[in-house]
């Protein structure tokens, strides 16, 4: 069902003081560097930075297991009990995201690729 835990994304209220802590912690620029989104590659991780996040109602980081079928895997997540916190949306050349809660509250993030 999943290859694993590939994204991390922070939500951030100063995107450019975020960016250059997380430059200096993880010591390479970002690949992405737009306003509405800084991400940086280390190996297999993206760790991502969201001015939105707070808007949206992140309170703290959100991980994104990566799927191979967005789709399915929300409807199979649903029947164990979670509940949709955002249905799949493309965020930009055919990536898909979305995000489930579980009971405690819990976010947890799915991320198809193209």
């Amino acid at each position: 069902m999943t290859s694993g835990m590939k994204t991390i994304v922070y939500p951030v209220k100063d995107l450019a003081e975020a960016k250059a802590l997380y430059e200096t912690l993880l010591g390479v620029e970002p690949y992405v560097d737009e306003e509405y989104y800084v991400g940086f590659r280390l190996e297999s991780l993206e760790v991502g930075l969201d001015p939105n996040g707070h808007g949206q109602g992140l309170t703290a980081p959100i991980d994104y297991w990566e799927v191979e079928d967005i789709e399915k895997t929300l409807e199979a997540l649903v029947a164990a009990g979670a509940e949709v916190q955002q249905p799949a949306r493309d965020v930009g050349g055919g990536k898909l995201i979305a995000s489930v809660k579980d009971a405690d509250g819990n976010v947890t993030g799915l991320a198809q690729s193209p």
